[in-house]
């Protein structure tokens, strides 16, 4: 790696970086060129890895002159991160011979017919099981494979697993009706009790669920006027809280009300 980043003339130093000044913003003036040759420096540094892991498993392999077939190893655990011509022109071998190999490699595969089972496997069950899930089947049926073989043939066959995340909650649906003003200008100081409220809607875990929390907040102290809990956040539980808090108010007699 270091000989990369040398070959790149990259160094690194420890000393305390100094200032930023103009001169120094309108040095990096095409931060797209840049990215570009991180991207690449970081691809090279890959293959290195790639190909320190294959000498390891053939010690026979010249480690100055790669053969084409181990070039098509490299290539196809990296395919899925950078693109196929860049790897094939880094690694300088034709996307012909890339092919060729790919398919020779196919043909002295001794886990051929474990491989066809793998994918066929994993594509029944909609692309939803680990190695673990394809693996415990196959040993219910007679196969005596380990787990990091299965993993491996996932990895080299691009068996990756969808994985569907939990929508974020957001109770944000759109202005209903024209937006009040500003009157707080983000002014949060209340000189007395009662002249500046806030509110809001927070979500949290319950063991049954979830739960919302609507509370009415005096700027004058943070302490709160009222507040309201229910299992979801719609317009009884905020309409709630505010009827509470305008029961809290003390109107005087003198106020003609």
């Amino acid at each position: 790696m270091a000989a990369v980043l040398q070959r790149k003339g990259i160094c690194f130093n420890m000393k305390k970086a100094k200032k930023t000044t103009p001169s120094d913003l309108q040095a990096v003036d095409n931060i797209e060129d840049l990215k570009e040759k991180m991207l690449d420096m970081q691809m090279e540094i890959d293959i290195l890895k790639e190909t320190i892991h294959v000498l390891k498993k053939d010690p026979g392999v010249d480690q100055t002159v790669l053969r084409n077939r181990e070039k098509a190893v490299i290539i196809g655990a990296l395919k899925n991160k950078y693109s196929l011509p860049k790897l094939c022109f880094k690694l300088e071998i034709p996307g012909s011979s890339y092919y060729y190999q790919k398919a020779a490699l196919r043909a002295d595969d001794k886990y051929r017919e474990l491989r066809s089972r793998i994918i066929k496997a994993f594509q029944d069950n909609g692309c939803v099981y680990g190695y673990r899930k394809i693996h415990q089947p196959l040993r219910q049926k007679g196969t005596i494979v380990s787990e990091k073989i299965v993993r491996r043939i996932m990895k080299e066959e691009s068996l990756v697993v969808k994985i569907r995340r939990r929508r974020k909650y957001n109770s944000y649906q759109g202005e209903l009706s024209m937006a009040p003003e500003n009157l707080f200008n983000r002014d949060f100081h209340a000189d007395k009790p009662n002249e500046k409220w806030l509110t809001d809607i927070t979500e949290f875990s319950i063991p049954s669920g979830k739960g919302y929390l609507s509370p009415v907040i005096d700027c004058f102290d943070g302490m709160p006027v009222s507040w309201r809990m229910e299992v979801s956040p719609n317009g009884n539980l905020v309409n709630a809280m505010l009827r509470d808090a305008v029961n809290t108010l003390i109107v005087s007699r003198s106020a003609g009300l």
